[in-house]
Order: C-alpha cells, then structure tokens, then sequence
C-alpha cells in the first residue's frame, strides 16, 4: 500500500494544529479523574461532579481505564494509579466471580453482552501495553471469555449477549458489538502478536461492511435476528435508544469507515494481503454518512439517527458522532491525500470546537438539540471521555499500530 501524500496546507501537517489537539487532551484529562469511586469509574454529571446515585459501570470503568492507560503511554504523571485502580475493578467488584465475565454494574448480576467485554478486552490490551502489572492476568482472561463464550467461528462474528451462566443465548445480532469488537481485536493482534486477531477482524468486517452495509448503500445495518437475517424496524417504538436506536446510525458508519483502514494497514503490517474493497467501503461509509446526516435537518451538525429513506429520525446531535467523524476524516486524510477529506476534517472540527466543547465547565457537552443548544434527552451528563479523547489522539498518528501501540512506539 502506497500511502499519498498529505499536501502541505493539511491541518494535520501543521505544528500549531498537531498542538492544539495535544492542548485540547490535556483539557480532557483532569475532567475525568473525578470519575473515580471505589467499585470502579462512574458518570459525571454535567459539571463534572458525582450525582448522589453514583456507582461504578463496566463501560465507564473499561473505557476510563483505557483512557488513562493512553495518557500513561505518553508519560502524562497522575495516570498510571487510575488504570491500576480501573484493573482492580475489573479484577474485583464488576467481575462475576463464580462464573466468569463482567456485570455491567457492580452487584448487578444480569446478563453479559459482548459490547460490554469487547471494552474489557480493549482496557486489557492498553493496561498491559501501559506494563501494568495486573493487566496481563486481566488480558488473558478476556481473551478466554471471548473465545469462549462469545466468538462464533461458525459465523465469524460475535454473538450479541448471553445469560450469567453463558447457558442462554439472546437472539439477536447487532453491528455496535462487533464494530467494537473489531477495534478490540486490532488492540489484541498488538498486544499479543498473534494475528489470528486481525484474521478475526476481518471476518466481522467483510460480513458486516462489504456484505450488508455495502449492499445498502454504505449504510450500516445496525439490527439482525439470531440468523443475521436483517430486523429493519427494531426499535421503531424505542427510536433514541443510546445503544440500539432504529434506523442507521451515521456515527458508526464513520466509526466503521475508521476501523476499516486501521484494519487494512494492520494486515499489511502483519505481512497479511488486505482486500482492496476495505479503503472503497471506507470511502463508501464516509461518504453515506456525511451526505446524509451533515445539515439533514436545515441546521448544521450531524443528526443521531436516519430512517430508511436517510430522511432524519432523531435530529440530537451527539459529540461521540462528531469525534468519530473527525477521527475518520483524518484517517482517509491520510490514506489518500484528498482534499475532500481535509475539507470534511475542518468542518467538523470547526463545529464541535464552537458547540460541544466547554471551555466553562470542562469536557464536552454530550448532546445538542436541533438548535444546537446542550440538551441531555439521550445523554445526560459528561460521562464519556473515550470518544473525545480519541478523536485528539487519532489525527497525530498513523493508522497501525493501534492506539495504545502507537503511542508506545513514538
């Protein structure tokens, strides 16, 4: 793979840009640390503080973790406690103990999705790059859960959620699981050096992207049956669900589009041959999704949800679709120098610093309205750093190794 030239204009060649996102990172970081609580990591409210019901969620407390391996990674002092903390957790209080897994809250003993333990394994995998030293132990028993109770061979994708005694299975498929999965298995193939992982990832993405997405447009099929047998109304009276909402959902498909060509220059890496449909369906993703959901509604900003038609269903514009839009946007800047692509970057970098990011009480405002005005229907609170984080990381380096190997390798 010969990768283009970025013309020398780009933002991502400019010293006071590359600054500016490393600025921005450090703006985030101490946001986060009040999400601390003894089980784990919890949400923070809207100005950063602990609500009263606080307590400790296996997302919060996954994606933290990895968060603050990252800023460990770059030798940010004050981090290396959070992800110890964050691995003890996952060690202790959100892990099920007698049956193996994750609970999705501390002392909340229901079922175990695949979504949830993709982000164990991707906290595991950065952990043990950070060389914590109780990652290790963690890492490899997130790999056996997946291999065990989650990974189908049979149909090269993960299945969706199970009960607490992995004896019931949900039936159901979905796309969110498996797109995190895949970004969990480009961490796993770095951390471990197997590429059996990247082998993996490459079935979810060829089912998933060049088989369904591909076949609709480049629009992403979030919802299917338990024989992957498309579900296009799920949700229909559920319509802003935060996980699975009906309709297509453009962030992912910026967020697939991302993974497909941190994918493609990982199998290359590895000294695997990477399909060319990965950068055409990469394209094809950025270009659905920032068609139809930029300015879908006569405002600026990208709308939550799309119907079939990709007329808007649920117009809230969320900052974890814009971080992932300028994280794909920067990722095709790279992979094929067009300016398109440095366009698209601008603009949304441009809107989300004039409407997500709060310079008065920190972090970034999760959700807007229709007229942009900080709402929290969806979203309540600042919970999430793992988005907007990212999306700073991302556009400063190259498209493999994955993030946590990247920035140990700089």
């Amino acid at each position: 793979m010969k990768t283009p030239a970025i013309s020398h204009d780009s933002w991502l060649r400019k010293p006071s840009h590359l600054a500016w996102l490393a600025d921005e990172g450090m703006r985030l970081l101490p946001f986060a640390r009040a999400a601390r609580v003894d089980q784990g990591f919890a949400a923070l409210d809207a100005s950063g503080r602990l609500p009263g019901h606080a307590r400790a969620e296996l997302i919060h407390t996954t994606r933290m973790t990895h968060c603050f391996a990252l800023a460990h990674i770059q030798g940010i002092p004050g981090y290396a406690e959070l992800v110890d903390h964050g691995i003890a957790a996952l060690h202790g209080s959100l892990r099920d103990a007698e049956f193996g897994g994750w609970f999705a809250e501390a002392a909340c003993q229901g079922d175990k999705s695949a979504y949830l333990h993709a982000f164990v394994a991707l906290a595991a995998s950065s952990g043990a790059v950070a060389g914590r030293p109780a990652a290790v132990a963690l890492l490899s028993e997130a790999i056996t859960i997946l291999e065990t109770n989650f990974w189908s061979e049979e149909e090269g994708a993960l299945r969706e959620s199970l009960s607490r005694d992995w004896k019931q299975e949900e039936a159901y498929r979905g796309a969110n699981s498996n797109m995190h999965a895949t970004e969990a298995f480009l961490a796993l193939a770095d951390a471990t050096g197997d590429g059996v992982w990247l082998q993996r990832a490459l079935r979810i993405v060829e089912h998933l992207i060049h088989g369904h997405a591909a076949a609709s447009g480049h629009v992403v099929v979030e919802h299917f049956d338990g024989q992957w047998q498309a579900l296009p109304d799920y949700n229909e009276a559920k319509r802003a669900d935060p996980f699975r909402p009906y309709g297509s959902t453009p962030g992912h498909s910026f967020e697939w589009a991302r993974l497909l060509l941190h994918l493609e220059a990982a199998l290359e890496r590895a000294g695997f041959a990477a399909p060319e449909w990965l950068l055409g369906d990469a394209c094809g993703l950025f270009a659905s999704a920032s068609r139809d959901a930029w300015h879908a509604d006569g405002a600026p900003g990208l709308v939550y949800t799309l119907d079939w038609a990709r007329q808007p269903v649920v117009r809230a514009r969320l900052h974890w679709v814009h971080a992932e839009a300028i994280a794909a946007a920067a990722a095709l800047l790279r992979r094929t120098g067009e300016s398109v692509y440095e366009d698209w970057y601008r603009c949304f970098w441009e809107f989300s610093a004039s409407n997500f990011i709060d310079l008065r009480n920190g972090s970034w405002h999760h959700e807007l309205d229709s007229d942009n005005q900080p709402a929290s229907s969806i979203w309540p609170g600042k919970p999430d750093l793992y988005h907007a984080y990212q999306a700073v990381l991302l556009p400063r380096l190259p498209l493999a190794p994955s993030l946590a190997t990247a920035l140990f390798t700089l």
